[in-house]
């Protein structure tokens, strides 16, 4: 299969020099794209800002934003089978962007925020057959908002992550599948969720569940 993954956070800036975003590593999009090129699948890694460097023999399209991740991605999936969403987009933006660095001054500042496009439920609407699992990162109810993003966002599987995964080398995810519910919850390194994960894409695309 060709298989599109997203990875890392973006960066969304109100001027020259600041922008808003979130401390995702990119390690698990990181390890879904290694574990899915071992398998032997072409991947094409779509990477917001990380430090960390991208595994051989995978094609990686970089960017900052979130617009600019929708564009890559939605291009990206044109030619794939399937697509696995990890990346923490940023869910607003600023709505304008000062070609100029914002002076401090002593009196509070309002930035007036927009919504950035919604990447996975984009590609949720243009699958035309294709497997697409969406990443869910939840502080609270977590089942109840995992299961209202796999149906609004028309995946195939939803992985519920946590802000405690954020980061480490290990961690624990549950996985809910449109056609069989809730897993049990995979615990170990990113490499071997990441593993659990490309095999659940495999599955999913054989079992002929696609979003």
């Amino acid at each position: 299969m060709r298989i599109l993954i997203t990875a890392g956070p973006t960066r969304e800036f109100f001027d020259t020099v600041r922008f808003i975003s979130n401390p995702s590593s990119g390690k698990m999009g990181f390890a879904l794209a290694d574990r899915a090129r071992a398998r032997g699948h072409e991947v094409v890694l779509v990477a917001g800002p990380v430090a960390i460097q991208p595994p051989e023999g995978v094609r990686t399209v970089h960017v900052v934003s979130a617009d600019e991740m929708f564009e890559a991605s939605c291009a990206a999936f044109e030619t794939c089978d399937a697509a696995i969403m990890t990346a923490a987009v940023c869910d607003y933006r600023p709505a304008r962007r000062l070609d100029h660095k914002l002076r401090k001054r002593s009196t509070p500042r309002a930035i007036k925020l927009v919504p950035t496009r919604d990447i996975a439920a984009t590609l949720g609407r243009v699958t035309r057959g294709r497997v697409l699992i969406g990443f869910a990162m939840e502080d609270h109810d977590h089942h109840a908002h995992a299961e209202e993003k796999l149906a609004r966002k028309r995946c195939a599987a939803i992985v519920l992550n946590g802000p405690e995964n954020v980061g480490a080398d290990e961690a624990t995810v549950e996985i809910l599948r449109a056609d069989t519910g809730w897993q049990e919850p995979i615990r170990g390194t990113k490499s071997k969720i990441a593993d659990e994960i490309v095999c659940l894409t495999e599955d999913l695309a054989e079992a002929g569940l696609r979003a």
